[in-house]
């Protein structure tokens, strides 16, 4: 060995060390890994090739299941298996062997986990109670027959924490009657009733079904057919109960629809009203469909099954990406991450109402302890900017902003790089609209879909608005007034942002805003 060979050993055996010395269990600064562009540093990933949307989500003895959609052998779209992964704070997680393969039946598509505490199924006992996978059978050798019937109802259980899966020799559970799209089934126990309750969504509606012990499935009612939006097929329905703080309890029916959205291809929309175990009944205060998030990038999402009484919360997480481009984003050894994980409310506005999202309050343990910048009692006025330059530092970073907008005709923020790259951000209190505009935001050119006008419809009846984002490498979460309002995009910069501007029509008084710094997370 030469010496110019023993130099380029050392040196690249000090560049190895260095990498590896610099990774703890909770913190990341160097993970190889972590540097692939546009990688995100706190939102779930899969370690590598392709991701659509998160299954089987159940809560046991202190951990958080994400099983998900999963191609291992290609970063796009192929057979069907479910991802597994793990997490005792839906922050840090765990990635574990693939928990669901394809078999003679079909692929493994989308469905939902449950714990089955009173072993109705008898795959387990009271004492060791099964965790029970209801998932969706995709035969491609059926479909390519040319017949409906492709699709139908599995089911797998596991006695040891969602390690290993047994599926049931019996499948299909619930056998297709003859409908081309029938599937995505969400499972819950309805304890009135004693019964369990699967949603399933056929065709442009949602159909459900009961049992008594998840193996044998009857037909109890359609929901959909005349309402909510019908621009394509239905997908992933949940539904939950959630009580609002003046205790008033109702029911939630999560749907997804793709196309359709408000801002073209997918997007998810929701229903209130009240379920007796047989129907829903829709109260929603329009036919037309009321939206979980008016961005372009959540689709798909559900909520955790089984999260003990004592939490008392509900929790979202949704797939971050577009079936218009899902499938040509610019990354190269993996495809897709999920939303940051939301707290789902009921809130009471006007006699009716509305279901707000925020993201859970463990985001909170991440955040580095100091904001890189503070603001207070800024006066905006008519087309005056004022830019922060080193507010908004490195790839990943948190900003909230708490603004009165008494005399505001429009309120903007806009994020910028070095290579005159922008992401723009308005708020137009007199049209009652939020924009966001990422048309000149980097990497734009792999779809034609992606730099569109993306906006949506929000009432500004209050004085002051908070407004939070939550930037992670290639993705801007956007959260108005505790999540009353949710828009999430993806966007593909060239280089980091390094400044933020702001500015208004009309006058605006930034009361208070920071911009923290957030702590990249391993996942092991």
């Amino acid at each position: 060995m030469n010496l110019r060979h023993m130099i380029t050993l050392f040196v690249t055996i000090l560049l190895v060390t260095a990498c590896f010395q610099k990774i703890d269990n909770k913190k990341l600064e160097g993970n190889c890994i972590c540097k692939e562009n546009y990688r995100p540093k706190y939102h779930f990933t899969p370690d590598s090739m392709w991701m659509n949307d998160p299954n089987g989500m159940v809560y046991y003895e202190g951990e958080y299941h994400l099983f998900y959609q999963y191609y291992p052998d290609s970063t796009v779209w192929g057979p069907m298996h479910w991802g597994h992964a793990v997490s005792t704070d839906l922050m840090h997680w765990e990635h574990l062997p693939i928990g669901l393969y394809p078999d003679s039946l079909g692929w493994i598509f989308s469905g939902s986990a449950v714990i089955d505490w009173k072993n109705t199924s008898g795959f387990g006992s009271k004492e060791n109670p099964p965790m029970i996978a209801i998932y969706t059978y995709h035969s491609q050798s059926i479909e390519k027959e040319g017949r409906n019937d492709f699709q139908y109802q599995g089911l797998a259980y596991s006695l040891d924490k969602g390690r290993n899966w047994t599926k049931y020799k019996g499948n299909p559970v619930l056998p297709n009657p003859g409908i081309r799209d029938f599937r995505d089934p969400k499972v819950m126990w309805y304890e009135e009733r004693q019964k369990w309750i699967m949603s399933l969504a056929v065709k442009d509606h949602v159909s459900f079904y009961s049992s008594p012990d998840l193996k044998s499935w009857k037909h109890e009612s359609d929901f959909g057919l005349n309402t909510g939006g019908h621009g394509g097929v239905w997908e992933c329905p949940d539904l939950f109960k959630l009580k609002a703080e003046n205790g008033t309890e109702k029911w939630v029916l999560l749907v997804s629809v793709n196309p359709g959205g408000p801002n073209g291809g997918s997007a998810t929309q929701y229903f209130i009203g009240e379920f007796d175990g047989h129907e829903f009944r829709n109260e929603n205060s329009t036919m037309d469909p009321i939206w979980l998030d008016y961005g372009k990038d959540n689709y798909a999402g559900v909520t955790w099954s089984d999260v003990p009484q004592k939490d008392g919360r509900r929790l979202f997480i949704g797939w971050m990406s577009n079936w218009q481009y899902a499938t040509v984003v610019p990354t190269k050894k993996w495809r897709s991450a999920t939303t940051l994980p939301r707290e789902l409310s009921l809130v009471e506005k006007g006699g009716h109402y509305e279901m707000f999202g925020k993201p859970v309050k463990e985001f909170d343990s991440i955040l580095v302890d100091k904001p890189t910048e503070k603001i207070e009692n800024l006066e905006l006025n008519d087309n005056v900017e004022e830019v922060f330059k080193g507010a908004v530092k490195g790839t990943v970073w948190y900003a909230s902003y708490m603004v009165d907008i008494t005399e505001t005709k429009t309120f903007s923020i806009q994020l910028n790089n070095s290579l005159n790259e922008n992401v723009g951000i308005k708020l137009d209190i007199e049209a009652n609209r939020i924009e966001f505009d990422r048309n000149n935001a980097g990497k734009i050119d792999f779809s034609p879909e992606f730099a569109v006008p993306i906006s949506g419809r929000y009432s500004f009846k209050q004085k002051n608005i908070k407004v939070e984002l939550f930037w992670d490498a290639s993705s801007l979460e956007l959260f108005i007034n505790e999540g009353q309002f949710q828009m999430t995009n993806l966007v593909f910069p060239k280089d980091n942002w390094n400044s933020m501007k702001l500015n208004s029509v009309g006058k605006a008084k930034v009361i208070e805003a920071s911009y923290v710094s957030v702590n990249q997370v391993v996942n092991k």
